[in-house]
């Protein structure tokens, strides 16, 4: 049993997914950064200093100031402002795999078929240049 669980886990795919959910996590936190920290701050500022992780409601119907104060609180709440980021965050991820996934299909395309060089006669069927106007093997006129 030993053994087939190391055949398992050695095989390519599971290795491949190993690496690949290893790379999505640091992906992730990557994109969580270029959201948190660089994206929002200029669309807080462009909706008047606005921070969208303040954004909730309070279930008690107690106001409070920030998030952090209701939730050193104790009280519940709906915390819609750390929705939106995350929607936002999913929306990039999105954009960039998309990015990338067109990008390595377009590096995978095929490339054109060249023009043929080659012909069959309609004779004799051997292979033949294409400017023959004459086939060399049973002399038809082309």
């Amino acid at each position: 049993m030993l053994k087939e669980f190391r055949e398992f886990v050695m095989r390519g795919s599971v290795v491949d997914l190993a690496v690949g959910v290893i790379i999505g996590g640091a992906f992730g936190k990557i994109v969580s950064s270029l959201v948190s920290d660089i994206i929002m701050p200029p669309i807080g500022l462009l909706l008047n200093g606005m921070d969208f992780t303040n954004l909730f409601v309070s279930l008690t119907g107690q106001p409070y100031d920030t998030l952090a104060e209701a939730q050193a609180a104790g009280a519940p709440t709906l915390n819609y402002g750390n929705f939106i980021n995350a929607l936002i965050d999913f929306l990039i991820i999105a954009l960039v795999i998309f990015l990338l996934i067109r990008a390595i299909n377009r590096l995978q395309r095929p490339a054109p078929a060249a023009e043929p060089t080659t012909r069959e006669c309609p004779h004799c069927f051997s292979t033949i240049s294409i400017k023959a106007t004459r086939c060399p093997n049973c002399t038809s006129q082309l």
